[in-house]
């Protein structure tokens, strides 16, 4: 099995933190955790550290402050990268995303480049959604079907694994996008360089515990930056 580094960002995830490891790990001995916590005040490291002390195949990265989703999941990708991994996931430590995907998706990434764990290839799989978030997160996504032309059904999906080489492909340091927008992004990016991208169903349920860390500033960053990403697109800039 190739080496398979999963990457989780986390920010007040205590809760959670423990049973996401522990099923990711359960998953593949071959699998390993990298997660990226921005200074959580209810201890999430703590917990990380614990287990990377147990573990070999945990790792932590602490950050001094709040820093935003799409940092988090660069500075983890690099990470990855410096690891000698093979492939490169990520995923919400909500459980939101449930690890029994993994072995699907990692099937599909040995035909693709980029593997989705989408919620809306086959029909709406979203549970314990209220109906406003529901229609927000679909019409969004088509919005930015019609936007980019990108040939996804769930393009804002956090659920994803990549080949080595997509990442190493994309200037991760030119990546401009957080939240919903840094996930089409990366998906758009990697389209317009050309590489393969599928999408495996999953079911995706609301967060287990803790608070969503959806703001209306991220919302209104994938409106408007999904317009920068057409034009960088069709000016060769990506």
């Amino acid at each position: 099995m190739a080496k398979t580094v999963v990457v989780v960002p986390t920010y007040n995830e205590r809760q959670n933190i423990g049973t996401i490891l522990e099923r990711v790990l359960g998953v593949a001995p071959e699998i390993e955790v990298v997660v990226v916590d921005d200074n959580s005040p209810d201890g999430t490291a703590d917990v990380v550290r614990r287990a990377a002390e147990s573990s070999p195949r945990v790792h932590l990265i602490e950050r001094g402050a709040k820093l935003g989703l799409g940092t988090a999941y660069i500075r983890g990708f690099k990470y990855a990268l410096d690891a000698g991994a093979d492939l490169v996931m990520q995923m919400d430590a909500d459980l939101s995303h449930d690890p029994k995907y993994i072995p699907d998706m990692l099937e599909a990434i040995r035909r693709h480049d980029v593997v989705i764990g989408s919620r809306y290839i086959s029909g709406v799989n979203v549970v314990n959604w209220p109906i406003e978030r529901l229609l927000l997160s679909y019409m969004a996504n088509v919005y930015t079907r019609v936007i980019t032309g990108l040939p996804v059904h769930d393009a804002t999906g956090g659920f994803k694994c990549f080949r080595r080489e997509v990442l190493e492909a994309i200037d991760l340091d030119e990546v401009i996008s957080d939240g919903y927008c840094f996930q089409i992004e990366m998906n758009f990016r990697a389209w317009r360089k050309g590489f393969r991208i599928t999408e495996v169903p999953i079911v995706f349920v609301d967060r287990h515990s803790g608070t969503s860390k959806m703001t209306k500033r991220i919302i209104w960053e994938a409106i408007y930056k999904v317009w920068i990403l057409r034009l960088k697109g069709l000016t060769g800039r990506l």
